[in-house]
């Protein structure tokens, strides 16, 4: 389960937009969002917002257990 709030407020201290990071990961804003209100990313998603968004602790956001 992804900690979407968490990664929202990464996105915003990257000073980026949800819209900004779907374009990065090659998706639309649309899907993005369904993605984020599920908090299911494929893999390569999540690794290229690791790189894009410098995130250092990414099992925390990425792999939260409930």
């Amino acid at each position: 389960m992804i900690k979407t709030d968490e990664l929202r407020g990464i996105i915003a201290k990257n000073g980026l937009s949800q819209a900004d990071v779907a374009s990065k990961i090659g998706i639309t804003p649309k899907t993005f969002y369904e993605k984020m209100k599920i908090g299911v990313f494929g893999s390569d998603e999540i690794q290229i917002m690791i790189d894009e968004l410098n995130i250092t602790d990414p099992a925390s956001i990425f792999f939260a257990k409930e």
